[in-house]
């Protein structure tokens, strides 16, 4: 199943997504916003793989 989302992006976003899609040889936009996005993903879940649980306080050795 494919999902699709409407994007209204500002002048800002646009500027950013021409130049992604310029840097990696895209032809859309389109293209260059679903790159960020899965980029985005594939970082944040790196980062979940490292706990950040409660740690003990106080001197080491």
């Amino acid at each position: 199943m494919t999902r699709h989302i409407d994007m209204f992006p500002t002048e800002d976003d646009r500027r950013v997504l021409e130049a992604v899609r310029q840097q990696q040889g895209m032809d859309t936009l389109d293209q260059a916003a679903e790159f960020v996005l899965r980029r985005h993903l594939r970082k944040g879940v790196g980062r979940l793989g490292t706990p950040r649980g409660p740690r003990p306080v106080g001197r080491r050795g």
